[in-house]
């Protein structure tokens, strides 16, 4: 290779082609700094080295060039798909770039069983059944699940699980499942829950709720009003979902994208619409150069983004693409279906962009925030941990006891903007032998996320357990019991010496622990949540012993009640302040007699 100082363009210009094809820009050291397709290789790699006006990039673009390479193909199309592969593979630093989020998620329904299965799904569809989706997001899918658990309760456990099952599990218990595994239930019924979540993730909720309604009648008509009551009950929820996913003028399957780039950062907003319904939205932040139009951006993300994946009929976007026929027919050659892109919108349509766009730039206002350096933590995590996609979402668990009195479990959660300080919670851990700390990290688990699917709470995306092999064992079992996919449970030990930046990590499900240098950015995050879980169990399990030993040393003195009690602990703040009192400090409370104030007194400072 030449220096870029030295090289001269005019020998591969002559020899260039005026079909289309791919160019590759190398730089000094050899490695490719751009890739670009083209319909004329030609007059297209021959304006870059003509004199006249160049903005910043492409002036910085040629400056960098040592060498040139092109790849003649039939088709401009074919260039396209060519162009995509290879700034994958190469991840040029002049080119828009996504990151690699490997695999969208999908629902996936085992239908060859006799009692099918629901699932998460990541990766390539080989099995047997059908496919929903694919989701923006993992939590989108999670959510997703949750809601049809409440309404169908057809099985979300593995076969492992389910096949070893002696008695009805906890999902049965708060009413999830039909428990198949033990015979609950008959092939028939369960079939027709089954057909009912195709039909709901096919997008006929409406025909759903209509049978529904019609067994409902059926059933109050026959006196049977316990399950008259359950349909109305399920019919219910079934309008909720309805209306919170129903996308009005929807009609099947779109995508709605919005740029927005500001200081030279840039979102592209994706709002998934299925069927008339909205599976949900996510925000993208490619890397582009300097002075990259939003144009420019939305037509690579569309090329990085769809080329390879499932893609819908249309793609509605907030700016006219000029290369958008040539897009249109790569992605329908690569799809086998015709796909639109739409930049001209109006009426309902026109809101949804409206949407996209305001989300867009909220999004960009939150990444450009003082929360930077912990997004840039969080990017350091997904690749550390070799994660899916980056964690939005980490809950972090910890206990704290003395000798195992007034035990504590904290859960702390964590953003990419940081601390979500009005998530956190605590819970007094009852009912074990004390110090069992498995015992209790159990619980506490147990606790968290049947609540959290009860309710249909947010799912985190990555799991912390303070704690070695036994505590992320505890975490394993409740998300098998509970039937939680798409949440990796991560175990943070301390090393031998038990000093910060020896962390040994555990992932669940895989062999062999972790260990990030001190100065990793991923591990810098996890520390913090750790800390802070640590610090939060500290703080609570301090003030549950010392309320637990106020209590208990008054409660030693006759004739002094729990009004009484709490009356003076509110009067003086706490036992210290009672100490100070004299006896006819003690007087002025209600109730409080002068024997009774020479009792206490004498008590507490005898």
């Amino acid at each position: 290779m030449t220096t870029a100082a030295a090289f001269d363009p005019d020998p591969i210009l002559k020899t260039l082609p005026t079909g289309p094809g791919v160019y590759r820009m190398f730089g000094a050291d050899g490695t490719v700094i751009y890739v670009g397709k083209a319909r004329n290789l030609k007059r297209r790699v021959s304006s870059y080295f003509r004199k006249g006006a160049h903005n910043a990039k492409t002036q910085a673009l040629v400056g960098q060039v040592a060498d040139l390479q092109v790849t003649v193909t039939h088709t401009e199309a074919e260039a396209l798909i060519l162009e995509n592969n290879l700034i994958k593979e190469h991840r040029p630093r002049y080119n828009v770039l996504l990151r690699d989020d490997k695999t969208y998620p999908y629902i996936h329904l085992s239908t060859q069983q006799d009692f099918p299965r629901l699932s998460f799904h990541r990766g390539q569809r080989r099995g047997e059944g059908r496919y929903f989706g694919p989701f923006p997001s993992a939590g989108a899918v999670r959510e997703t699940l949750n809601h049809l658990q409440r309404v169908f309760p057809v099985r979300q456990c593995r076969d492992s699980y389910y096949r070893h099952r002696s008695r009805p599990c906890l999902q049965h218990q708060i009413g999830r499942c039909t428990a198949p595994c033990v015979g609950l239930i008959n092939q028939q019924d369960y079939a027709r829950d089954v057909r009912h979540v195709e039909m709901f993730l096919s997008g006929q909720s409406n025909e759903v709720i209509d049978e529904l309604v019609g067994r409902m009648e059926a059933a109050a008509e026959s006196l049977d009003f316990e399950t008259a009551a359950r349909l109305r009950d399920r019919i219910t929820s079934l309008r909720r979902i309805q209306e919170r996913q129903y996308v009005s003028g929807a009609r099947g399957d779109v995508d709605v994208l919005a740029c927005r780039i500001r200081e030279q950062t840039a979102c592209v907003q994706v709002f998934v619409i299925r069927d008339g319904q909205n599976l949900g939205n996510r925000s993208y932040f490619p890397k582009a150069p300097p002075e990259t139009t939003p144009e420019e951006v939305l037509g690579a993300f569309i090329a990085r983004h769809y080329l390879g994946q499932e893609t819908p009929g249309e793609l509605l976007v907030s700016h006219e693409l000029p290369d958008s026929e040539l897009l249109e027919e790569a992605l329908g050659n690569d799809a086998g279906h015709r796909v639109r892109i739409s930049a001209r919108l109006r009426g309902e349509r026109r809101r949804w962009m409206t949407l996209a766009e305001r989300n867009a730039e909220h999004a960009l206002s939150a990444r450009m925030s003082n929360e930077q350096a912990m997004e840039r933590r969080f990017e350091e995590l997904q690749a550390a941990l070799d994660l899916e996609t980056i964690p939005d979402r980490i809950e972090c668990f910890d206990i704290s006891h003395t000798r195992g009195e007034a035990t504590v479990a904290s859960c702390v959660v964590f953003g990419r903007e940081g601390p979500i300080k009005e998530d956190y919670r605590r819970f007094n851990i009852d009912g074990i032998t004390g110090g069992d700390d498995y015992a209790a990290m159990r619980q506490a688990l147990e606790r968290r996320y049947r609540r959290l699917k009860e309710e249909a709470g947010e799912l985190p995306d990555l799991l912390l357990i303070d704690g070695g092999a036994g505590q992320l064992a505890q975490a394993e079992g409740i998300l098998e019991d509970l039937q939680i996919e798409g949440v990796t449970a991560v175990g943070i030990a301390k090393g031998p010496r038990r000093r910060p930046g020896e962390e040994v990590l555990m992932i669940a499900g895989r062999d062999g622990t972790i260990r990030l240098p001190p100065e990793s950015p991923a591990l810098h995050v996890l520390q913090q949540a750790r800390d802070e879980a640590h610090r939060f169990a500290i703080t609570g399990h301090r003030s549950r012993r010392g309320k637990s030993r106020q209590a208990s040393t008054l409660e030693e003195i006759p004739g002094l009640g729990p009004k009484r009690r709490q009356a003076l602990m509110k009067q003086f703040g706490g036992l210290k302040g009672m100490k100070r009192a004299g006896v006819e400090d003690l007087v002025r409370v209600d109730g409080v007699s002068k024997a009774l104030a020479e009792r206490i007194h004498a008590h507490l400072n005898g």
